[in-house]
């Protein structure tokens, strides 16, 4: 019976501090609204947007980046290599939208083993402005994208940036790549924020470009293998916060298959390890695997019938997730209790495969990740 305890009392934390982390990321989060511009001056902006290969949003987002309700911006696109397809592209929205100024950068400064940092070089290097975002090609900008930037920035920030939120997704992976993205990641980084833990997410981020060229400048980001992990460790070091936008922004996800899915997300879970090990471990409790497995136990050494605990388990950790989603308009359909019961599902082999070394896939650059951030290293790509 004492045994029964234990584990029903362990279970029950967990459906707690579940329940605990998803209030206090609604705490932080808003839902989306349009924020109208400053008055009087706005600041000029320099946005710099790596950018590889053709993917099925690519024209949507590249017209979005051309119609910001902002007077004064800037875009430099970034890519690697000339013969890419989306070079073609981008040309003809710069030719499509003349009245914004707007430079397309090819070539490949090889400072880091991170191919986004590398093609990112340049376009800091080159920026005109003093305030400069980092955004991933796939984010879909809202046309008040600089003024939810700008609206997190406080007298103690060093860094402001944006989770992605998965939106349109084609197919149940795709689902699950939502809820990997939404009511986990997401709510996580946001509680975290809430408990003064904030970290940096390398899709959106806002930079006071003088003050980071005054501390290494860009190139300080080669120290970690993923820029946001070293953008956060820097920020922390100069005693100021990473924070983070209201209302995030979306990345349209299309279709998904579970290979891309778990390519993408055993990746991240390397980083993570590598760069922030001891956030890393616990992330093993985060899904509802561990304690439904710690309740089941529980509940047969009492005697117990399973599947009602089973059920009330599931519902306990799923129903406030949906609530989050609902509440805040993100992506919300019929299969997403099951897509959050396939993504748990997988989390402990992810995690699992966190702890190993190996060769992972960075659109389209193999790389090797070792058991140690110093083992790491870039290796040709046979994508």
């Amino acid at each position: 019976m004492e045994f029964a305890l234990v584990t029903a009392s362990l279970s029950t934390a967990l459906v707690l501090s579940n329940a605990a982390s998803i209030l206090l990321a609604a705490s932080q989060l808003k839902r989306r609204t349009t924020i109208e511009r400053p008055a009087g001056k706005s600041p000029a902006v320099s946005i710099v947007i790596p950018s590889r290969g053709v993917e099925p949003f690519t024209q949507e987002t590249l017209e979005r980046a051309f119609s910001l309700d902002w007077p004064r911006y800037e875009l430099i696109f970034c890519v690697a290599h000339g013969d890419d397809p989306v070079v073609r592209l981008i040309r003809a929205a710069i030719g499509r939208f003349p009245k914004v100024p707007a430079r397309l950068l090819i070539g490949d400064d090889r400072v880091s083993a991170n191919p986004k940092l590398n093609n990112c070089i340049k376009g800091w290097e080159a920026a005109r402005h003093n305030w400069v975002v980092l955004a991933d090609s796939n984010v879909l900008m809202p046309g008040d994208y600089v003024q939810h930037l700008m609206a997190a920035w406080r007298t103690d920030t060093g860094l402001v940036c944006s989770t992605p939120i998965g939106s349109r997704p084609e197919g149940f992976w795709a689902e699950v790549e939502c809820a990997f993205l939404n009511t986990l990641q997401a709510r996580w980084q946001y509680a975290g924020e809430a408990l003064g833990l904030g970290f940096a997410q390398g899709k959106s981020m806002l930079w006071n470009k003088p003050m980071l060229d005054a501390n290494g400048g860009i190139r300080a980001l080669a120290a970690e293998i993923a820029e946001d992990a070293a953008a956060t460790k820097l920020v922390n070091r100069l005693g100021l916060r990473v924070n983070l936008v209201a209302a995030p922004f979306e990345q349209p996800l299309g279709r998904r298959t579970l290979g891309t899915i778990w390519s993408r997300q055993a990746r991240w879970a390397r980083l993570r390890r590598v760069t922030f090990p001891r956030f890393f471990a616990p992330e093993i409790l985060t899904g509802a695997v561990v304690p439904l497995m710690l309740a089941l136990v529980a509940a047969a050494s009492a005697g117990f019938s399973l599947p009602p605990v089973a059920i009330a388990v599931l519902a306990a950790f799923y129903l406030p997730e949906c609530a989050l989603a609902w509440s805040k308009g993100w992506h919300l359909s019929p299969r997403a209790v099951a897509a959050m019961i396939a993504r748990d599902l997988m989390l402990p082999a992810m995690w699992a495969r966190g702890w190993l070394g190996g060769a992972v896939d960075w659109r389209g650059n193999a790389m090797i990740i070792g058991t140690k951030a110093a083992e790491l290293e870039e290796t040709p790509s046979r994508a």
